[in-house]
């Protein structure tokens, strides 16, 4: 189970965009990466072609990069800095039988996720 989520809030703890918080776009299970929104951005150039609804504009656009997840911290919803993420195990009720459900936790502050 993934401690980090499509959608979560999470800030930069290092590299060149060390302090600097966004939004997970995109995460990749498989090289341990996510994409997070205002971060890593790089330029990348692109050649005029063409794309199904027409001719598709060349030059130099700019896109965010993965960065691995062991560089990115959860922001904590009550102080907003970062924080560790932990487990709690709860027993829930759905039609008539009872299901232990997994909750995200901030170490910090301890209010869910």
């Amino acid at each position: 189970m993934a401690k980090i989520k499509k959608g979560d809030q999470v800030i930069v703890i290092s590299g060149r965009d060390k302090g600097k918080t966004g939004r997970v776009l995109e995460v990749f299970k498989d090289s341990d990466r996510l994409v997070v929104e205002g971060v890593q951005r790089v330029t990348k150039h692109t050649k005029v072609g063409q794309s199904q609804r027409g001719a598709r504009t060349g030059g130099i656009e700019t896109v965010e990069a993965p960065i691995h997840v062991s560089n990115v911290m959860i922001v904590d919803p009550e102080s907003k800095k970062g924080t560790r993420v932990g487990y709690r195990e709860e027993q829930v009720e759905r039609d008539g039988r009872t299901k232990t459900v997994r909750i995200r936790v901030a170490k910090r502050s301890g209010k869910d996720i």
